[in-house]
């Protein structure tokens, strides 16, 4: 299965990617993962990057684009894949048909984490890392809003709706049942 999650910063994307993973049977690939492995290993992508997420912004399409080519051409990523954070606009969506499209693939579907801002914000504050500042989360919400939010109407036909909102567990059957089709 080839899936794309789609939801503001908070929403649970990673969280329920790492359960989603091992019950389909695929990796969970993290731009922010990627990103977070440059950074920590201090590459000049790395460097780049960080000055980016410090000021909340996105990473610029062609970074991040070439990073999500290499990682989705690897073997394990062979038969499905659930991207998290990757594509965050149009644009990058269409650069990932065509990275799909030229293997003869397709995504599968759209999952859509539902969520209140104030619930996001709270969840984020409450995890207390260094870039989360109430003023630099409602930025990336903003920017989520602007920017990503527009992929909803771009993959209208594969777009499957949860709410994000209760326990971890609660959520991740949810999901599941929505990618069943048993809503």
């Amino acid at each position: 299965m080839r899936l794309v999650l789609v939801g503001p910063p908070g929403a649970g994307k990673g969280t329920q990617a790492e359960l989603l993973k091992t019950k389909l049977g695929v990796p969970h690939i993290s731009t922010g993962d990627l990103f977070r492995a440059h950074i920590s290993q201090q590459t000049d992508l790395g460097k780049e990057v960080q000055e980016y997420l410090d000021a909340g912004e996105l990473v610029p399409d062609e970074v991040t684009n070439e990073m999500v080519r290499d990682r989705l051409a690897q073997p394990d990523a062979a038969n499905g894949f659930l991207l998290d954070g990757f594509p965050r606009t149009v644009a990058q969506a269409t650069v990932l048909g065509e990275i799909l499209a030229a293997d003869g693939h397709a995504l599968d579907a759209v999952l859509e984490f539902r969520i209140p801002e104030d619930i996001v914000v709270a969840r984020l504050l409450a995890r207390g890392r260094a870039d989360d500042k109430e003023e630099v989360i409602r930025h990336r919400q903003q920017v989520y809003r602007s920017e990503t939010a527009p992929l909803l109407d771009h993959y209208a036909d594969i777009v499957v709706s949860i709410d994000a909102v209760g326990e971890v567990d609660e959520i991740g059957e949810r999901a599941l049942r929505a990618l069943r089709g048993d809503r």
